[in-house]
């Protein structure tokens, strides 16, 4: 049982943060990593896509070692991703150091990602607090911190390795606390992550079905993972939101170049204000996107829907502004939201594989959404590319309805013997 602390109750965030962290630099030092590298556009364009090829296979494996080993892993693992970071610095003069790296960078942020929302949807269930929603603020506030501080880093050293190796030495530490604080729990434990009496003893009813659930599968060698229809639903309605979400963040600023003549420092200002916009929405949602999930997504998506189509048809740039800022507002809660409420019935001896089996899916609508955005603002320029970004929130619309009919884990069913009978021969994992 993990001892009342403050890193104990603070454990998701500061695992978020430094995720955080490590992204925010990583997003501000992409110039001098291409400089490092000696390689244009095209040819680092495509080494940038090992991220997702090293991302899917360890968001893949990720969850059944967090639900064998335990929360810990979170911890390790991040730290693991602040070490690739230096690494990769050190192997990408060359085209060939420079896919292995980013390729190991994405194996860690996938597996790191994995890790850490298992343990933030761990500490939601069993304090009735929307931790996940609160933990993805501080992701997104340290976004934006570490990519300013980091730019202002490189830009007085012209270092690459300087500004990693501070994101290392951020993300080593909060990865060790991390670790530090949930070494002795696991995702089967009944206690309250923080030590809190009052959460553990309401939960401990259904902790003890859970456990009972989870030992007899464990006994058994057997059991395979509940609800796997719904969190595959719940990932593809996921893949939505991140499309979404990504398609603002990344698309914002050419959007305020192209189509209004933004100089570089105005552009600037729109992938800020999305950040800024989606770790507040996140913090003061919490409770809402917890207490109230279907309808934080119906409204969400109503917001998001509107952000796209003001956005694609703003005749100025503040009414541009106003509607990425309303984007933000809907496209940040959505997939803290969707996550919360998808793992909630899930039994806790499953709960990493079941938040690897929905972030990877969703994951596919991050890597999907620059590439489909892209064609659109090829056919019909940049701005009017927003429609399609708002098609997509209004088929994520669509979806909501099915979730709460999909929403009842199937029941556990551990292969069981009676004293002396022989195993059917339909017998199966």
């Amino acid at each position: 049982m993990m001892r009342a602390s403050v890193s104990g109750r603070a454990a998701p965030f500061l695992g978020f943060a430094g995720f955080g962290v490590f992204w925010g630099v990583w997003g501000a030092c992409l110039p001098l990593l291409r400089a490092n590298a000696g390689v244009g556009d095209a040819r680092f364009g495509v080494a940038l896509l090992l991220v997702g090829a090293g991302a899917l296979p360890a968001m893949l494996l990720t969850g059944r070692l967090v639900d064998a080993v335990g929360l810990r892993v979170a911890g390790m693992l991040l730290a693991l991703l602040g070490v690739a970071g230096v690494v990769l610095c050190a192997v990408s003069s060359g085209y060939v150091g420079l896919c292995a790296g980013i390729l190991a960078v994405g194996a860690g942020s996938g597996a790191t990602d994995v890790a850490i929302n298992t343990l933030a949807a761990t500490a939601e269930k069993r304090t009735g607090r929307p931790v996940v929603a609160r933990s993805h603020a501080a992701f997104s506030a340290t976004v934006a911190a570490s990519s300013l501080g980091a730019g202002a880093l490189a830009a007085a050293t012209g270092s690459l390795l300087a500004a990693f190796t501070a994101a290392a030495v951020v993300v080593v530490a909060l990865g060790t606390v991390v670790a530090a604080a949930t070494r002795s729990i696991t995702v089967r434990d009944g206690a309250a992550p923080d030590g809190d009496q009052a959460a553990a003893v309401q939960e401990a009813a259904g902790h003890r079905d859970e456990q009972a659930d989870g030992a007899a599968v464990r006994r058994e060698g057997g059991g395979r993972l509940p609800g796997r229809g719904m969190l595959l639903v719940v990932g593809g309605v996921g893949a939505l939101a991140f499309a979404a979400e990504n398609a603002f963040q990344t698309w914002a600023a050419v959007l305020l170049t192209d189509a209004f003549a933004a100089s570089p420092a105005l552009a600037a200002v729109a992938p800020a204000a999305f950040a800024t916009t989606a770790a507040l929405a996140r913090l003061a949602g919490g409770p809402v996107m917890l207490r109230r999930p279907i309808a934080t997504l119906v409204t969400a998506g109503l917001i998001a829907t509107a952000g796209g189509v003001l956005t694609a048809f703003a005749p100025s740039l503040p009414l541009a502004l106003a509607g990425v800022v309303a984007a933000a507002l809907g496209t940040a809660t959505l997939f803290p939201t969707l996550l919360s409420y998808g793992l909630r019935p899930v039994p806790d001896a499953f709960r990493g594989r079941a938040t690897s089996a929905i972030s990877t899916v969703a994951y596919l609508g991050f890597l999907a959404g620059p590439a489909y955005f892209g064609l659109l603002a090829d056919a019909g320029g940049v701005q009017r590319a927003f429609l399609g970004v708002a098609a997509l929130t209004g088929l994520l619309l669509a979806a909501v309805p099915v979730l709460p009919r999909l929403r009842r884990p199937e029941p556990i069913t551990p292969r069981r013997t009676r004293p002396g009978a022989r195993p059917s021969a339909s017998s199966g994992p």
